[in-house]
């Protein structure tokens, strides 16, 4: 599984012009599932997403999780950051999950954080969504499970 992260101030993601999911400071994270991912990649991900240390201490260095910040987590699907883009001017997405397993492994990530964080909020697989986001830093991180 492929994360995106970016340490944001504040992160919403609309749907038809609607609202489905905001926070305030905390991470957004765009989620690419690729064919060989399987549930254990995807909590190896929540894990490492919530333990990473991108938010300041006292002294201004990056050390504090969003564990220990108790900052949001927005998660919204995204299969584009898997795509293969080495040879000519358009992406293959063949090194994607076919949308079945991605939108199966992207709930099981879901309910997984939901479980382990207090503030949780996402995307809508499938749609076409509107993300916006204020990012602090600008920090920006891929993470690999």
């Amino acid at each position: 599984m492929i994360g995106l992260l970016q340490r944001v101030t504040q992160a919403q993601v609309q749907v038809d012009a609607a609202p489905i999911g905001a926070i305030g400071r905390g991470l957004l994270v765009l989620v690419a599932v690729q064919p060989t991912d399987t549930p254990a990649r995807a909590e190896r991900l929540l894990e490492r997403l919530l333990g990473y240390r991108v938010f300041p201490d006292s002294d201004g260095r990056m050390n504090l999780s969003l564990r220990e910040i108790g900052g949001g987590l927005l998660l919204v699907p995204q299969f584009t950051l898997a795509a293969d883009t080495r040879k000519g001017t358009r992406a293959s997405f063949t090194s994607a999950a076919p949308p079945a397993v991605g939108e199966l492994l992207f709930d099981h990530l879901v309910e997984r954080a939901r479980a382990a964080h207090p503030v949780v909020a996402t995307g809508r697989f499938g749609a076409d969504m509107q993300v916006s986001l204020v990012n602090d830093g600008p920090v920006t991180f891929w993470l690999e499970a």
